[in-house]
């Protein structure tokens, strides 16, 4: 849920980026991160293992602007796709506000991707929320691989609620700034309306 601070006129979003182990999340963060002007975005932090896996969470704050005097700040995290980490997940994801699920086009990953959106629908409910009201959007990473699974596929078994969703590939950039874009339009939307 959106924190709201009066006295500094500030409103904080949280979207968490979601989805099976290395699907690109980290990827997706770090490329926005460092394709973002200097005065929009803060410092990202990684808490990462040497190899680059997420170990708990890369989060970098962005700011949106002025909505009604208030500025407007999205934090992107992300989460540890490992099975060992769903505790780490459902802390991190907690009070969220909008999210990103990223899916592995590849043939091999497509029962990972499942079971993950499996898991952020099961995460939203026991904490109270409505799965089907969440602001989502669905990023089909790594769609410049041999293995890429069909779009229509893809769309067929995900994208149930027929939220909008991109074609990617995290290290190009491929899409990001169009989901991120998409992602920060709903949350702002949800604001309103809320």
């Amino acid at each position: 849920m959106a924190f709201i601070n009066e006295q500094t006129k500030e409103v904080n979003c949280k979207v968490v980026y979601f989805g099976p182990p290395r699907c690109g999340k980290s990827t997706t963060l770090r490329y926005i991160f460092e394709n973002m002007a200097e005065g929009k975005k803060g410092e990202l932090v990684s808490l990462s293992t040497s190899s680059n896996r997420t170990l708990y969470f890369d989060f970098v704050p962005l700011s949106l602007g002025k909505y009604k005097n208030f500025q407007v700040r999205m934090h992107l995290y992300t989460v540890p796709g490992d099975i060992a980490y769903e505790a780490a997940r459902k802390i991190i994801s907690k009070g969220v506000d909008g999210v990103v699920f990223l899916a592995d086009s590849q043939l091999e990953q497509l029962e990972n991707n499942m079971n993950s959106m499996m898991e952020l629908k099961e995460m939203i409910e026991g904490e109270g929320g409505d799965f089907d009201e969440l602001p989502l959007v669905i990023q089909y990473n790594k769609r410049d691989l041999p293995k890429a699974v069909s779009l229509q596929e893809l769309k067929h078994l995900l994208n149930v609620r027929n939220v909008p969703d991109f074609e990617t590939v995290a290290t190009s950039g491929r899409g990001i700034f169009e989901a991120l874009k998409a992602i920060g339009k709903q949350v702002l939307e949800s604001l309103r309306t809320a």
